[in-house]
């Protein structure tokens, strides 16, 4: 059965890291998918929800629903951003009899790609090998808010060669937290830096994890910390784009 998915590409994405973009098409292709990329879509709103900025957030979020409401799935390379839809879009809206079904609809429809590629169209990736070992971190919104913890480790698991090294303080936060890092960057970098140590006594040579802003986050750490290991977005590796430029590498 071919699934109808719209892919939602979030800002991060489409302009620090569009590869990102690209794998989770072909990973939703190869699964099945017909994917669309709405032309309407811009920010989902997240920033300005968390900053306090309800006026522009409540924009951004109807723009958003009505751009997205069209499809019989929306599916997003990010935790943080599935999670401000799918959660918080009907919060927005509670008190407005017009627009919470909208939002709730769309909000019902909403994934993060790779528990919808593990739970929703049980497929894994097939043929996919890279000899390599990494470790995983789990973002905060994506684990707490959507549960997503066990769907990424069992796609990585069918690639061959890859092998897994357990993180400590997976669930731990990076210190990126969207505005968090600009508002109070002494806070943050003491945060990245325990997660940087954490991440280099795993032994793994790639770290992954499911939010570009996080990747970011510890990559520029380990990277001014001298570390080798390279970051990508764990659907990289899923669609077999484990072997381009890592985050942080592109030219």
């Amino acid at each position: 059965m071919t699934r109808n998915v719209a892919l939602f590409v979030t800002c991060l994405v489409d302009i620090m890291r569009p590869r990102i973009g690209f794998a989770a098409i072909r990973a939703l292709e190869a699964a099945g998918c017909e994917v669309v990329v709405p032309q309407g879509q811009t920010c989902c709103g997240q920033p300005a929800l968390n900053s306090g900025d309800r006026d522009h957030a409540v924009a951004l979020a109807k723009q958003t629903i009505a751009a997205l409401e069209p499809y019989e799935a929306i599916v997003v390379p990010s935790g943080s951003c599935a999670g401000t839809i799918r959660c918080h879009y009907p919060e927005l809206f509670e008190q407005d009899a017009t627009w919470l079904p909208r939002a709730q609809a769309v909000a019902a429809k909403t994934f993060e790609v790779m528990a919808y590629l593990d739970e929703v169209c049980g497929w894994k990736p097939d043929g996919v090998r890279l000899p390599a070992t990494a470790t995983y971190h789990d973002s905060c919104s994506g684990l707490r808010e959507l549960g997503i913890k066990a769907q990424p480790r069992r796609l990585l698991n069918a690639i061959d060669g890859l092998s897994m090294s357990p993180l400590s303080g997976a669930e731990t936060c990076c210190g990126f937290g969207g505005t968090f890092c600009v508002k109070y960057p002494a806070i943050s970098n003491a945060i990245v830096g325990e997660k940087a140590a954490a991440i280099d006594a795993t032994g793994a040579n790639l770290l992954l994890a499911g939010d570009l802003g996080c990747l970011m986050n510890m990559a520029g750490k380990l990277h001014r910390d001298g570390s080798k290991v390279r970051a990508f977005h764990a659907i990289e590796l899923i669609a077999g784009m484990g072997d381009g430029p890592a985050i942080g590498e592109e030219a």
